[in-house]
């Protein structure tokens, strides 16, 4: 008799996949004891989407999390993802910082660190490896699984051994788009059981509805453990039930041994939690089951229902996974995974919002073609790498060669702000997020994501105190114009066939147009159920004013468009930076000239640092936003004049 092991992914896959990873620590808190006595192999609690999530939306230290999650669990492994040479973020890191981060891992509380590299790029994943075996970790290092012309049966067992090879204690293979059919995981673990020998965890998600039967047959054929969750967090996008894979289990030679009273104690607290934070169970809907063709897995899909969410463009959801697979092609079959999941997806979301494939590429995007992320699969198409990169010359060495250590850097640039040697390596990691929540701690006022019944509030409170008045630029004396007579042209334009009305009053040309954004130019399709969009309206000055071009209100936006200038306008939602890192030179500054193509700023958005270049020629006249400012697509960043 083999009982079938399993780990719990409660606490890090399954809340990633359904959550966009917001559970917080207080609310993990109340149940480790109960998660301690379930009888799992292991409790993945950590790495993943969670680190930066914690400092940059939730206002913790992920750090203080770790510790505080092995002070309750005393019996239990507790174990981590990481992705390889990027560790828990979305590029590689040099190796000094690989090292530390990996020790202070385990010093922090990790037992089992589960490593993969994005492109199975075995030379990515050598310094994890051998980090972790050196601070005495579990080393279970993965074999990403996805479907393609390159990704064939002996693809996989190549890279399975040249892990084993390197001293891996046992192989996950990571399914993390539920790609693998049931008859595939019992030839695939059949295979490695039989020329490895070595442990098989095997990790799936129910997004295509195949996981079950995956985890039944890679039972028959010998796998070692599964990964489950328990059912308020699971289904979906998220892993099968734990409480489904133990009932079929029973009375048979794999039986998990895992009370299932027990296993529904601890979901009937996972069910309030869910319902009192207002979070969504686990549905598979025909969007997941096209996973067979788009292949976004579970965590992604999550994602980028929350990025098209914040560009305001959530219809557009099935033109992005049309266009996912066609990037993915072209880029040379990178396994849908963090970071190649954030590079494709972010690409093709780009490509349907901009309306222009490839129009806009994110630093990520060119960083993945010059070879900067390691070896894709296949080769990149040559049309669309001269696009990105024009004619440079990819690398082929690992990308860690090339980069220069960046501990004593960090250490440097975060004095006064770190604390310890684990916030040393947070700013490492992700420097303008930890120099954020470590200004914020200094004060005693730790940055938080709002809730969404707070941001309601504040909304409706911004609208009742907006500003009655706008300014344009103009003198004192002409540039106040009634807000009220702006509404009710607008009301007026709603309400009627009407779609453009243009008129000068007082040297003040006004121009009030219907779209289908706050927003001129935002390539938003309209939904079948979507209320029609505000009127949008833009305030031309007659003559040339003084360059001040924007008064926020609450609702309409309104735009003042200098004569002579042009504007370069956010491409996306996200966040403004001056500078590539916080002690860096910003890229431009007023009275500056710059060139087409020039890079100008950087937009931090869906989970990319995006290098922002100017499509016109000219002077920077006005900075319109601040520096770590959150800005919405097609506002104002910069005046130009031309």
């Amino acid at each position: 008799m083999k009982p079938v092991k399993i780990t719990d992914t409660t606490l890090r896959d399954a809340h990633q996949s359904l959550w966009a990873t917001r559970m917080r620590t207080e609310d993990m808190l109340p149940i480790l004891a109960d998660l301690d006595e379930a009888g799992y192999f292991s409790l993945e609690v950590w790495g993943g989407a969670t680190f930066d999530v914690c400092l940059r939306f939730l206002g913790e230290d992920p750090w203080e999390r770790l510790r505080l999650i092995k002070s309750h669990v005393k019996k239990t492994p507790l174990q981590m993802l990481l992705r390889g040479q990027s560790l828990v973020g979305y590029t590689h890191y040099p190796d000094d910082i690989v090292r530390e981060f990996v020790s202070l891992s385990v010093k922090n509380g990790i037992d089992i660190i589960r490593i993969f590299d994005a492109l199975n790029d075995v030379r990515n994943m050598v310094v994890p490896i051998e980090a972790a075996k050196a601070a005495g970790a579990h080393v279970q290092a993965s074999v990403v699984y996805t479907i393609s012309p390159v990704h064939t049966t002996k693809h996989y067992l190549e890279t399975a051994t040249a892990l084993a090879e390197l001293g891996a204690d046992s192989i996950c293979i990571k399914d993390m788009a539920g790609l693998l059919t049931p008859y595939k995981a019992f030839e695939l673990v059949s295979l490695l059981k039989k020329e490895l020998g070595i442990m098989i965890h095997l990790h799936s998600h129910y997004i295509g509805g195949m996981a079950v039967g995956a985890y039944l047959k890679a039972a028959e054929a010998g796998v070692d453990v599964i990964d489950t969750a328990s059912v308020p967090l699971a289904f979906g996008a998220s892993q099968p039930p734990v409480e489904t894979v133990v009932r079929a289990f029973q009375e048979t030679e794999f039986d998990t041994g895992l009370n299932l009273r027990h296993l529904f104690y601890i979901a009937k607290y996972f069910e309030a939690l869910r319902k009192s934070r207002g979070f969504d169970r686990g549905v598979t809907r025909i969007t997941d089951m096209r996973v067979f063709e788009h292949q976004v897995p579970g965590g992604m899909i999550s994602n980028l229902v929350s990025q098209l969410e914040e560009q305001r463009a959530l219809d557009r959801i099935h033109d992005v996974l049309d266009e996912i697979p066609k990037v993915r092609a072209e880029l040379g079959y990178p396994p849908l995974v963090t970071p190649a999941s954030q590079i494709v997806g972010t690409q093709a979301v780009l490509n349907v919002l901009s309306g222009a494939r490839y129009k806009l590429v994110p630093g990520e995007v060119k960083a993945y073609v010059r070879g900067q992320y390691g070896r894709p699969p296949a080769p990149i198409d040559p049309e669309i790498q001269k696009r990105i990169i024009g004619d440079e010359e990819p690398l082929t060495v690992r990308p860690a060669d090339n980069l220069e250590p960046g501990l004593a850097k960090a250490e440097r640039e975060s004095a006064g702000l770190a604390r310890s040697p684990e916030d040393i390596i947070s700013y490492a990691m992700f420097p303008q997020v930890a120099k954020k929540f470590f200004e914020g701690r200094q004060i005693g006022i730790i940055p938080r994501e709002e809730t969404k019944e707070a941001k309601e509030a504040k909304l409706t409170k911004e609208a009742k105190e907006a500003p009655q008045t706008l300014s344009t630029g103009l003198s004192k004396e002409d540039s106040k114009m009634n807000l009220q007579e702006i509404k009710e042209l607008i009301k007026i334009i709603d309400e009627t066939e009407i779609s453009e009305l243009n008129l000068e009053s007082d040297g003040v040309k006004v121009s009030i147009r219907k779209g289908p954004s706050a927003y001129a130019g935002v390539p938003v399709m309209a939904s079948p159920h979507q209320q029609p969009a505000p009127a949008q309206v833009a305030i031309q000055p007659a003559v040339q004013p003084a360059p001040i071009i924007e008064a926020p209100i609450a609702a309409p936006i309104v735009s003042v468009v200098l004569e002579n200038t042009e504007t370069i306008n956010s491409p996306m939602v996200g966040t403004f930076y001056q500078s590539p890192a916080p002690d860096a030179p910003p890229y431009v500054e007023v009275g500056q000239e710059i060139k087409v193509g020039q890079p100008v700023c950087i937009l931090e958005a869906m989970k990319l640092m995006n290098e922002i270049e100017s499509e016109v020629e000219g002077k920077i006249v006005q900075i319109m936003v601040e520096n770590g400012q959150p800005v919405e697509y097609g506002q104002p960043l910069f005046i130009i004049q031309k």
